[in-house]
Order: C-alpha cells, then sequence, then structure tokens
C-alpha cells in the first residue's frame, strides 16, 4: 500500500492551522510546529491588537473547507463604520449596497478553534514549542529545535510550507539564497491595544455592528466590538514628533492628550491609564518578497507578504493563500515544485495590490474619513452605486464582499478614484445623476 505523502507547516497561527484543516482533507499526513506553547492550554497573550475583521474571502475560505458555521459563533457583523468627530459628533457610513458586513472577531479565540478543528483529525499533528531552526535546501531538510526539552531533530517532508508570520524562520533561510528579493518597509507609525470595557450586564456602549474611528488627521483610534460586550480599540499614532508616542511619557499627558482628542471615548475607558502603560507599543511592517518557494519549501500568509492592518485583509489574504493553494494541489499534487511555482505566480501580484490599498487605507482611515470634500465623494459614490442606471462596483466591495483577485480591485480603484474626483465637481449633481454628462463620466472611467 503507497504511504500517505506528508506536509509540514512551521506555525500554529491562523493560516498554518486552517492550512492544516485543508491537507488533511487532501489526504496528507500533517505535522504542525509552532514555537509558542498550546494556546489552549495556557491562553492567548493579548496586548498586540487582537481583534481582525473577517470579510468574503476569508468566509470563501472557511465555507469550502465546512467550518465557517463554527467560526460566525464567534464573529460579530459590523454594517459600516461610525465616524467620531472630535466635537462628539458622529456620522454613519456603510459598508456595502445590500446590507453587506465584515465580521469582528478575537484572533486570539479564531486561532483557538482553529487549531481545535484541525486537531480532531487523526492524521494532523501539532508540535508546540518547537520551531524550525534551520533548513538545508539540497537536502530537503529542516532542522526543528524543541525549546522545553532542548532536543533537536530533522525533518524531511514531500512539501515543507511556512506560516511562521512576518518574521517567519523559513523566509529568513531563503534569504540567503542567491537572487532572492527581500524587501520590508516600516511606517512611521505604532499602534497600542485599549479597551472600552462592557457595559452592565454585558451590553454594549457604543453601536454594536460597526467598526467605530476617531479620525485626528495625523493619528487615530479605532475600535472593534467584542462578544462579552466590551470592544478592543487600537491607537496609531508616530512614534516621534506632535501628537506622537514619545510625548505620552507619563499618566498626566496621556490623560489630557485623551481629554483634548478623543472626548467622548476616554469617559467609557475606566482603564486607559493602566491599559496605556501595560500594554506595548508595537510597529507596523510591510514585507515583500520573491520567490516564495525553493525545492519542495514554500511561504504563505505574513510570512510572504505581511501588511499594515488599515483595509482589514492581513488575514483575509492569508486564508485566501490557503484555498488557492488547495485549487492548485488538485490539479499539480503530484509535482510539488510545479505546485509551488504556480501557486506563487498567482498570487504574488495580487499580495503586492493589497498590501499598496492598505497603505493607502490608512491615509483615508486617518485622514479623510472626516474630511469634507472626500464625505461628499463617498456620498456621490453611493449615489452611482444605488441607481439602477449604473452597475457599479466600489473598490472597497470588490476587496472586503468579493473575491474577485486584489490586482484587479486595485486596477478599478485608479480608475474610480478619477472618476469620483470629476463628479465631485458636478453642483447639484444628486439632480443630474441621469443626465449624459454624469453617464459620460461614469463610463469613460469603468
Amino acid at each position: 500500500m503507497e504511504s500517505k505523502k506528508s506536509i509540514s507547516i512551521m506555525g500554529a497561527g491562523l493560516v498554518g492551522s486552517l492550512m492544516a484543516c485543508y491537507m488533511q482533507k487532501r489526504g496528507l499526513k500533517v505535522n504542525v510546529y509552532e514555537s509558542r506553547g498550546d494556546m489552549r492550554k495556557q491562553g492567548y497573550v493579548g496586548g498586540r491588537s487582537i481583534n481582525l475583521a473577517l470579510s468574503t474571502r476569508g468566509w470563501t475560505a472557511l465555507e469550502k473547507i465546512g467550518i465557517d458555521e463554527d467560526i460566525k459563533k464567534i464573529a460579530i457583523p459590523m454594517f459600516g463604520r461610525v465616524i467620531h468627530q472630535k466635537d462628539g459628533s458622529t456620522d454613519y457610513q456603510p459598508y456595502g449596497k445590500e446590507n453587506e458586513a465584515i465580521y469582528s472577531v478575537s484572533r486570539g479565540d479564531l486561532n483557538k478553534k482553529l487549531i481545535e478543528l484541525a486537531d480532531q483529525f487523526e492524521d494532523v499533528h501539532f508540535n508546540f514549542n518547537s520551531f524550525c531552526q534551520s533548513i538545508n535546501f539540497e537536502k530537503n531538510e529542516a532542522e526543528i529545535l524543541n525549546t522545553e526539552t532542548k532536543s533537536n531533530f530533522k525533518i524531511s517532508d514531500d512539501i515543507v510550507i511556512g506560516t511562521d508570520g512576518a518574521f517567519s524562520r523559513v523566509r529568513e533561510s531563503m534569504q540567503k539564497l542567491p537572487r532572492f528579493n527581500y524587501d520590508q518597509y516600516y511606517i512611521n507609525y505604532g499602534y497600542k491595544e485599549l479597551t472600552i470595557p462592557a457595559g452592565p450586564n454585558g451590553s454594549y456602549l457604543i453601536e454594536k455592528e460597526a467598526l467605530h474611528i476617531w479620525p485626528r488627521g495625523e493619528f487615530m483610534m479605532i475600535a472593534l466590538p467584542n462578544m462579552d460586550g466590551s470592544f478592543t480599540c487600537t491607537l496609531f499614532v508616530p512614534f516621534e514628533g506632535e501628537n506622537a508616542f514619545d510625548d505620552l511619557t507619563d499618566e498626566q499627558k496621556v490623560k489630557d492628550y485623551f481629554e483634548y482628542h478623543f472626548p467622548d471615548a476616554i469617559q467609557l475607558m475606566p482603564t486607559l491609564i493602566e491599559d496605556f502603560f501595560k500594554n506595548p507599543t508595537s510597529a507596523l511592517v510591510t514585507v515583500r518578497c520573491y520567490p516564495w518557494h525553493k525545492n519542495n519549501f514554500g511561504i504563505m500568509g505574513d510570512a510572504s507578504h505581511a501588511i499594515v492592518p488599515f483595509f482589514g485583509q492581513g488575514m483575509n489574504c492569508g486564508f485566501e493563500d490557503v484555498r488557492i493553494f488547495d485549487e492548485l494541489y488538485g490539479k499539480f499534487g503530484d509535482n510539488t515544485e510545479t505546485l509551488l511555482n504556480h501557486f506563487e505566480l498567482s498570487r504574488k501580484e495580487n499580495a503586492d495590490a493589497i498590501a499598496q490599498m492598505a497603505l493607502d487605507n490608512f491615509i483615508e482611515m486617518r485622514d479623510l474619513v472626516g474630511d469634507k470634500n472626500f464625505l461628499r465623494k463617498k456620498h456621490i459614490e453611493h449615489l452611482i452605486m444605488e441607481h439602477p442606471s449604473y452597475n457599479y462596483t466600489s473598490m472597497y466591495q470588490y476587496v472586503s464582499f468579493s473575491n474577485e483577485p486584489y490586482a484587479f480591485a486595485y486596477q478599478v480603484g485608479q480608475k474610480q478614484t478619477k472618476m469620483l474626483e470629476a463628479l465631485s465637481k458636478i453642483e447639484n449633481i444628486e439632480s443630474k445623476i441621469d443626465t449624459e454628462e454624469v453617464k459620460q463620466i461614469v463610463s469613460s472611467h469603468l
């Protein structure tokens, strides 16, 4: 009887755990190696923006493997974003045209659930406190170090995939190879996790089914809902300069800063000072590299394309990686080199596209969502979107509510930006939406 093919997955994060679910259904023996301990036993360490936004690409990957209903039990729909102005007023911007939503989910809860779902299968084995120490590509061997026993051992599998994050040990080994291109870029902003706790009896103190944004020009704060009634907030601020982290050095400065810039939020944050000084200030990095494989070794998720979080697509892009890899495995599974080559060719331009859109969306969230000209363009876009004469889909919808390639969405977005700029110059456009002038501008940019 022919022995089963084997795959080793380096990293039991979101992408690695989902990959384990997929590959066991393909009939492979799956070993997952994770440098941390088992979070199901020791819990998930928070303090680093633990909330994520699941959208269509992520759900599609979960649905294909039949675990979407399990995840929906720990997810909260967000149908739009609430913009909190400095004067305390709010504006609501819906995400889609047909009551579409993205879903807030705790990173820790999601990760534990995916490990649990993968670990139920006989051919999936999780090895915690174990990480890839080195790789010999020519011998098709990886050396694993167990940090509890201080022992080393070697593995050799039909496929080895690094899903070990933005600072991947697998990619680090690949970087030493000739003609491997690597680029990492840090924006001059850090982030810090804060909390709006639940109200009485687990009630939500602000709108539950929305993503909240406090845009303040050069910095901002966001908040996503949790199942227990609380909100996980993330403050995005420059490291240095005016209104920067290097100014917020004592309790009084932090209190004054929030009272001035976020007066409606600070009233809801009784643990602000404790959270601010307990939780780390973390950096935001974009990683681009190529190629994504060597012989039987490949990388996916953040290991191959880490992006900033401002489009909420990091996890969704990683889950899409898994789905696409699985589809290609169905075609090329007997030839690992061909499989990995097709995977990187199909995903590289899309990863680069969402990386750029995420950087661009930071400017929108930080600076523009409170800007009158920007809000007017958004208003016009919704007029076009909802009008029966126009079959219009926005770039945001393509990214968040479809499985169209990211590269396609980016190209469409470039055209739509020019279109909305032209339409915004038309006075009283609400009464001219059916005119030839408007129709011509729309058609010429689509």
